[in-house]
């Protein structure tokens, strides 16, 4: 692991993982309805705060995501091989999660597959997939400022959830006393 690797524009670069998340989430977004999308992307009763702090957080994940996109994986490192796995496991949990998302009927909160395990698996995975990818490529930098940006989102999840606790009522209280966070962690 570096703290400042290389940027270059090649072809064996952090962005091959990244082109597998994209067309993860485009495949599985291909076969949802429409209306699953729009209640997947649904910021209604945010506060402007949720909403801005959410927004800082994923403009901080693009400079973090510019720079696996222009750093050369370090491959056949361990760190490398490590990262991918890592990636690998990060995309299979989440197309888990968005599968487990579409199945829950528009009208209750999900609750079931890996929602029983962690509130935001989603969220989870697509970091498990990023700090794989920041493994990949050896950078401490990258690494850091990805968990920089997740700790930002983690100020809109709270207003996701207090949005959900209103939506749906008791079944979610319910639901946020019994279902870690984020996995085992919180």
């Amino acid at each position: 692991m570096e703290l400042f690797p290389a940027l270059g524009v090649a072809w064996l670069n952090g962005w091959l993982l990244l082109a597998l998340l994209v067309v993860t989430d485009a495949t599985t977004f291909l076969l949802f309805p429409k209306t699953v999308i729009r209640r997947l992307f649904d910021r209604s009763g945010w506060s402007r705060k949720q909403v801005a702090f959410t927004a800082i957080g994923k403009l901080v994940a693009s400079v973090s995501l510019a720079l696996i996109i222009l750093t050369p994986l370090k491959i056949g490192h361990p760190v490398s091989i490590i990262g991918v796995l890592t990636s690998g496991l990060g995309l299979m949990g989440l197309v888990w999660a968005l599968i487990d998302f579409r199945n829950t009927p528009a009208d209750e909160p999900v609750t079931r597959g890996m929602y029983k395990l962690s509130r935001h698996p989603q969220i989870v995975m697509s970091f498990v997939v990023l700090t794989g990818a920041s493994l990949a490529i050896g950078s401490w930098t990258a690494l850091a400022i990805l968990i920089a940006s997740h700790i930002f989102s983690h100020l809109g999840i709270l207003g996701e959830e207090e949005v959900c606790a209103k939506r749906y009522g008791g079944a979610t209280r319910a639901y946020l006393k019994r279902a870690a966070r984020y996995f085992i962690f919180f």
